[in-house]
């Protein structure tokens, strides 16, 4: 049964939802220390042990320490890589096997005691506890199943113990070993449920990721598309505006790739648009965007500019790069590139003025000779605002 698998094995994302679901619910956890605490008073009042009444105020401690924990996690804000998901997953399963520690000694002390009626009470606890567990941590089976085993191993071995125990009640033995054995048989049930619900959720997340992956970039290069292009450039932009620096839209469009089609065939254009991707994605940074809007259109968003000559840079390199001779079924094929540039916030923060901005010098770029660069001056911002 696979149930403890490494975490490297899921999609980033995945595993980001995973450990966040962990932190999702606060009110179980504050719940289940509550009753937890009532029912060691309880039993140690009754049984007159101190021990108990000591598992009552660690029990306190505990709950109000993982209250605290999730309150952290969602006072610390996004997380964004494996290993501070990693941190976050050990912290809360410290919670988790701290609380099972103290049901399985609270069960241990209470069974030892011949009190049927409050054994009820505390067996009914564990199965509280295993049933909350499976629900809310399968996500992270190493964590529930550890749990889990920690909660009702000690449970059965006392339940199996106390059978031992001679007792004038008639089926005094055969009881408790039969209830010793439902405990078993339920936490090897609870075992397969958490393999099954592990296993759906992970197919069904890992499928709902790839569909919005899928939504959000391009099928042919892997570059983002128009939708995602528009998330990303209204974040940067906001974040722009706060910095007081400039977003450069750069709208690029091949020079002669309708020939390579006509020459070679689509199946060699789309070849070469995967290389020109690649290329695009060399020369930027990591917080830049490259997109493909269709065809042999890309669009690169360069953020964090603090003047317009930086952008006049990369267009430059990007024509230089990008005039390099491409190497197709051991063909070589050329092309170049025009480029339109305009810039945000000082032509707006809205993403159509922008491309339109960007578009129309584009069209001056190719008019006057291609394989040229030109910002969007006042007359381009015109016809945009115009054409809309």
């Amino acid at each position: 049964m696979r149930i403890f698998p490494s975490p490297a094995a899921l999609p980033l994302p995945v595993y980001r939802d995973f450990v966040g679901m962990l932190f999702g619910m606060s009110l179980p956890i504050f719940g289940i220390g509550i009753v937890f605490v009532g029912i060691c008073i309880l039993v140690g009042r009754e049984l007159d042990n101190p021990l108990l009444l000591l598992l009552a105020a660690l029990g306190a401690v505990t709950t109000l320490l993982r209250l605290a924990t999730i309150r952290a996690w969602f006072r610390a804000g996004p997380v964004g890589d494996f290993d501070a998901l990693r941190r976050w997953e050990r912290r809360y399963a410290i919670g988790n096997y701290a609380s099972a520690i103290l049901l399985a000694l609270l069960n241990v002390v209470a069974i030892a005691a011949h009190y049927p009626l409050l054994h009820l009470i505390t067996v009914s606890l564990v199965f509280s506890f295993g049933a909350g567990i499976v629900s809310r941590t399968s996500v992270r089976p190493a964590i529930c199943v550890t749990s889990l085993l920690i909660a009702t191993l000690p449970t059965v071995a006392a339940l199996a113990l106390h059978a031992l125990e001679t007792h004038p009640t008639p089926l005094h033995g055969e009881l408790f070993l039969i209830e010793a054995l439902i405990v078993a048989m339920i936490t090897a049930l609870s075992l397969q449920t958490v393999d099954h619900l592990y296993r759906s959720a992970v197919e069904h997340h890992t499928a709902r990721h790839d569909m919005a992956k899928l939504a959000r970039t391009d099928a042919l290069t892997g570059l983002s598309n128009r939708l995602l292009l528009r998330e990303l450039f209204q974040f940067h932009t906001a974040t722009a505006v706060r910095a007081k620096n400039q977003v450069a839209l750069h709208f690029l469009d091949l020079d002669g790739f309708k020939a390579i089609n006509d020459h070679y065939g689509h199946p060699a254009g789309d070849a070469l648009l995967e290389q020109v991707a690649r290329r695009l994605e060399a020369m930027v940074r990591s917080d830049d965007v490259v997109s493909r809007l269709g065809g042999d259109e890309f669009i690169v968003l360069q953020v964090g500019l603090h003047d317009e000559t930086e952008a006049e840079l990369l267009a430059r390199r990007i024509i230089r790069e990008i005039s390099k001779p491409y190497l197709v079924d051991d063909i070589s094929m050329s092309v170049s590139v025009s480029v339109g540039i305009a810039t945000a916030p000082k032509l707006g923060i809205e993403l159509e003025r922008l491309l339109a901005c960007a578009d129309a010098a584009l069209y001056r770029a190719k008019a006057g000779g291609k394989a040229r660069a030109l910002f969007c001056v006042e007359a381009d911002a015109t016809m945009a605002d115009m054409a809309a």
